[in-house]
């Protein structure tokens, strides 16, 4: 795929180094290799999926190339396309259409990873142009702030982790809420922030206040099933050292199971984490999330949608 003199113009001004998927570029402490090398692997596809998407000449073009990646790790080379189709609209003067072209066209499968990668794009441009890029999806559009929690927490470890500093962005209503939603994606970044290592997880993660514990490890249960990386007696411990928030945990990971099944991406992990988390099969996890749809329709209550189809689905491994 040859890109457009435009293409190679906004890969120059907007494509990270690749060395900033690397631990040593981030100040992480060094873990396993074998487990760093996975994380530092999807953090290096993220970035080829990012440059796919600015400097395709069209959504086909993109697809063809997005393809290529291998299946373990392919929906993130699609969270990456979809951060910079999001950049993309955002660089227009008016209207807006990659995005939703993509989710309509080869996304759709990765809707979940592809409102996440949305998210990445909020972290790197002004608040005013965020309406510019939002994805239409009044439900999953609050993935992007997961998307945004976690960008946060991997760039600006210091801040987001050791300091433990909570956001708060525009747009979203109610601001409460969107606070957790962006501590479910900070909870998903402590996955690769500790190396995969989960007593390393469970200690982050009692550094944070009590009320925002449930969040933080529902992103990471999502993380352990969607990226993997570590055996699953890790697994089982990691979910017993979450305690009263293994549900959580279990809620994240059944949404791994479903978008990793969804797009055609499942592997062993996907399955091992399913059943330590979940105590049963990937397919029956990602069952659970559709079988939760129907709370969506229930219009009582001014709680997002959104946290009423997680809530069923905790309900569901409590």
């Amino acid at each position: 795929m040859k890109p457009t003199l435009m293409g190679s113009l906004r890969n120059r001004i907007f494509a990270p180094d690749p060395r900033e998927a690397t631990f040593e570029r981030r100040g992480w402490q060094p873990t396993d290799p074998a487990r760093q090398a996975n994380l530092e692997k999807v953090g290096g596809i993220f970035l080829t999926g990012f440059g796919y998407g600015l400097t395709g000449r069209g959504i086909t073009d993109m697809e063809s190339s997005l393809e290529t990646v291998d299946k373990p790790f392919r929906g993130f080379a699609y969270e990456g396309c979809a951060m910079a189709l999001a950049v993309r609209d955002a660089l227009l003067p008016a209207g807006r259409h990659w995005v939703n072209d993509f989710l309509e066209g080869p996304g759709k499968p990765h809707v979940y990873m592809a409102h996440v990668g949305v998210g990445w794009a909020m972290a790197r441009l002004p608040s005013i142009r965020w309406r510019a890029i939002m994805p239409d999806d009044e439900v999953l559009r609050w993935l992007a702030l997961d998307g945004y929690g976690f960008h946060q927490a991997y760039f600006h470890t210091s801040k987001y982790v050791g300091q433990q500093h909570q956001a708060r962005v525009p747009l979203f209503k109610p601001t409460e809420y969107a606070s957790r939603v962006i501590d479910q994606g900070i909870g998903r970044a402590m996955w690769f922030v500790n190396g995969s290592d989960v007593r390393a997880v469970a200690d982050a993660f009692g550094k944070f206040a009590p009320h925002r514990r449930g969040d933080l490890w529902s992103g990471v249960g999502l993380a352990s099933v969607y990226a993997g990386g570590v055996e699953p007696g890790d697994l089982t411990l990691l979910r017993k050292l979450a305690g009263e928030h293994a549900p959580d945990g279990a809620q994240g990971a059944a949404f791994g199971a479903k978008a990793r099944l969804l797009a055609g991406l499942e592997t062993p992990h996907t399955e091992a984490g399913a059943q330590a988390w979940c105590g049963m099969s990937a397919q029956d996890a990602a069952a659970v999330t559709e079988q939760a749809v129907e709370v969506l329709f229930d219009t009582g209550g001014q709680e997002p949608g959104y946290e009423r189809w997680r809530r069923r689905i905790r309900q569901r491994f409590e």
